[in-house]
């Protein structure tokens, strides 16, 4: 018998995951992807993070690319790296009829949210600390007790503000 088939998913990324630099620590590569807007969704900035979050939203878009052949230890992966604040969703981007899941804000009425989450500014002033962070959060991934991404990102940014 050969290797049990596994499934590819197109997973839709709109914030860090934007970052190669970040999907890398996260999947030891860089998938190929395709640049997409995802209709009747925004991007919100959300407070005391460094992070976006996505809720339906008429009439908006967002702008992201859509990662191609996630395996499923990779989808895993994201999944704890998303943690229990998104809710893996299918998604369909509309010029192409893409399916893909999308890591959606499960507080839809969090108060946190607000404005719009900018990838250029992300990657001038952030994306350096919140690739160590990453880096962090896989080295936790593998212990046998691994903590959220939440407790790693309230862990490393707090040591990150006591160091400056």
């Amino acid at each position: 018998m050969g290797e049990a088939a596994v499934a590819a998913h197109n997973v839709f990324v709109y914030g860090s995951l934007l970052s190669d630099d970040v999907v890398r620590v996260l999947l030891n590569r860089v998938p190929p992807s395709s640049a997409v807007l995802l209709n009747h969704f925004h991007r919100f900035s959300i407070k005391g993070r460094v992070y976006p979050a996505i809720l339906p939203v008429q009439n908006r878009h967002v702008s992201g690319r859509v990662l191609m052949g996630i395996s499923d230890p990779e989808l895993h992966i994201l999944d704890e790296f998303e943690d229990v604040e998104y809710q893996r969703t299918r998604v369909e981007e509309s010029s192409d009829k893409l399916q893909a899941h999308a890591y959606v804000w499960r507080n839809t009425s969090d108060p946190n949210l607000y404005g719009d989450w900018d990838f250029e500014e992300w990657k001038q002033v952030h994306k350096e600390s919140f690739i160590k962070m990453t880096m962090g959060f896989m080295e936790e991934l593998e212990l046998p007790e691994s903590k959220p991404i939440g407790a790693t990102y309230e862990s490393f940014y707090q040591q990150d503000d006591a160091e400056k």
